[in-house]
């Protein structure tokens, strides 16, 4: 039987008055997502009940809910891919809706299929749209049905490394391996001539069955300097199918993206409208319903391809709130519990912009190896037109079992100058003190004149790594350091002798004012 904690929100008001109304969610997931999707349960009136592995017990997502249920030991798949149990702590809990997040099993047909069967409500697509767009070169083939541009390559499987090669002579190289259960940047090589295509194949397709359970690899033509740009969609069941304008992505490592921006800085209104039919009728082409992501690829002369569809809630989604004005996770519970969705038909226009840094626990002054350790210190920026949407707290231990996110940091400005100008202010002020985080590669990057251009594409990380990423810092260096050795004797101190937080130490000088000094800001 589950552990479960109490409920601390008594009171609860359906969704609204649709076929299903949602009474009670189970997020099944953890972190920033499911503190977001927290948020937004409660700003409806619906209780949230949060799931959590057993090195989640402390963290905050937990405690922001309404009622949480332990899922088993750490290793995900003990846990947060334990299908039977995430039912069980659904039906233990009372809830009637599953919202899945991102990541884990949000894109898996068979978990929307079990919820449903559970005679749950699950806050997603059907598994029929999930299955379509999931297999990749079922996408591909869907969407050439649907007169939709993809990416020139094969849509089925190859058999092997020899088939691989024969196709690669014929569209040309370079040429990029995919998995066809892929996505997050695994089972994914470039080959750049024949001589390479053997060994890329088996390391692709061993990296797709070690991360999928699916080891079948496809091929398509590698463009050449190509952006990453993404259309959100949302689709109710009545018919109405919409987008909400395009998100840049191609600030990326190894197919991992770093930095998204809304709206993107190369795509003007006419494409803005050619990429957003296009990402609606692909949506409406497999039936979908809630909310959903297009991705394509745009080449340097304004042509786009399909590249997929995520058919979950994507982790940039706030840039997109930002700009034009919908809460995204209210319109999935709207959309689940039969409702329509209040984004109008007609195109909305961009309203300023907004720019996302993901802040991972990870030292990207030592190839961005995951770093873990306890934090000892957060400071959240805030001010206007600045939003974190964070799933740590000071005193929170990372470790190495999940994803290294934790937390996106989101500015909006009336111009993208001014975005940037937010954001780097908002960069500076948080404070992240016990282990490397990613932060400081984002200063650097809204620093660096072809980043602040806006002509980028997703190969501008590894052109111009070396040179953001040269040399750790002394001044960060420093600050870290003054920051922790100051937190390290005020709790030492208050330990021993009960003074005021800020009160002075022996030598008449507080610890924070030590801190400043060292900063060389005193």
């Amino acid at each position: 039987m589950p552990s479960i904690l109490p409920s601390f929100h008594p009171s609860v008001v359906p969704c609204g008055a649709g076929s299903r109304a949602v009474k009670r969610v189970l997020i099944a997931n953890r972190g920033e997502i499911a503190c977001r999707i927290i948020r937004a349960c409660h700003e409806e009136g619906i209780e949230a009940v949060a799931v959590y592995s057993e090195a989640d017990r402390q963290s905050p997502h937990v405690r922001a809910a309404d009622t949480a249920v332990e899922i088993g030991p750490p290793p995900a798949k003990d846990s947060y891919l334990n299908v039977d149990r995430l039912l069980g702590a659904a039906r233990h809990s009372g809830a009637d809706a599953v919202h899945p997040g991102y990541g884990f099993l949000a894109e898996r047909a068979h978990f929307a299929e079990a919820v449903e069967q559970a005679g749950l409500t699950f806050i997603g697509p059907p598994a029929a749209a999930i299955r379509a767009m999931g297999e990749k070169t079922e996408a591909r083939r869907r969407m050439a049905a649907a007169g939709i541009p993809v990416v020139p390559g094969t849509n089925d499987p190859v058999r092997d490394a020899a088939e691989a090669s024969q196709v690669a002579r014929e569209i040309g190289f370079p040429v990029m391996l995919k998995a066809v259960a892929g996505g997050g940047g695994k089972g994914m090589r470039r080959v750049e001539d024949s001589s390479g295509i053997a060994s890329a194949f088996k390391a692709a397709s061993s990296e797709a069955q070690s991360a999928f359970g699916d080891g079948a690899i496809y091929l398509e033509k590698f463009l050449e300097c190509p952006r990453h740009v993404e259309i959100q969609v949302l689709a109710d069941r009545f018919g109405h199918c919409v987008h909400l304008g395009e998100r840049e992505c191609s600030v990326q490592r190894r197919h991992q993206k770093l930095i998204e921006e809304c709206p993107s800085p190369a795509v003007d209104i006419d494409l803005r409208i050619a990429m957003g039919k296009a990402a609606v009728q692909a949506a409406t082409s497999v039936g979908y319903l809630g909310a959903g992501t297009v991705e394509f690829l745009l080449t340097p002369g304004g042509r786009f391809y399909f590249l997929e569809m995520n058919t979950r809630l994507q982790v940039e989604h706030p840039v997109t709130e930002m700009v034009y004005g919908v809460d995204i996770v209210r319109e999935q519970l709207r959309i689940a519990a039969g409702e329509s969705t209040t984004v109008p038909g007609r195109p909305m226009r961009p309203r300023g912009h907004a720019i996302e840094c993901r802040i991972t626990s990870e030292d990207p002054f030592n190839g961005f190896l995951p770093a873990t350790g306890r934090i000892e210190f957060l400071r959240i920026p805030t001010g206007p037109g600045v939003r974190w949407d964070g799933g740590i707290e000071t005193g929170n231990t990372i470790g190495l079992f999940y994803d290294p996110l934790i937390g996106k940091l989101i500015a909006w400005g009336e111009t993208r100058d001014r975005a940037i100008r937010r954001m780097r202010r908002a960069l500076d002020e948080l404070v992240i003190v016990g282990l490397p985080t990613s932060q400081p590669f984002h200063r650097r990057v809204l620093d660096d004149p072809v980043f602040l251009s806006g002509d980028y594409d997703t190969d501008y990380v590894q052109r111009h790594g070396e040179k953001l990423l040269s040399t750790r810092p002394a001044r960060e260096t420093l600050e870290l350091a003054a920051i922790a050795a100051a937190m390290a004797e005020h709790e030492a101190r208050a330990a021993a002798v009960p003074i005021a937080a800020n009160g002075p130490d022996a030598a008449g000088e507080s610890p924070w004012l030590r801190a400043a000094r060292l900063q060389g800001l005193r």
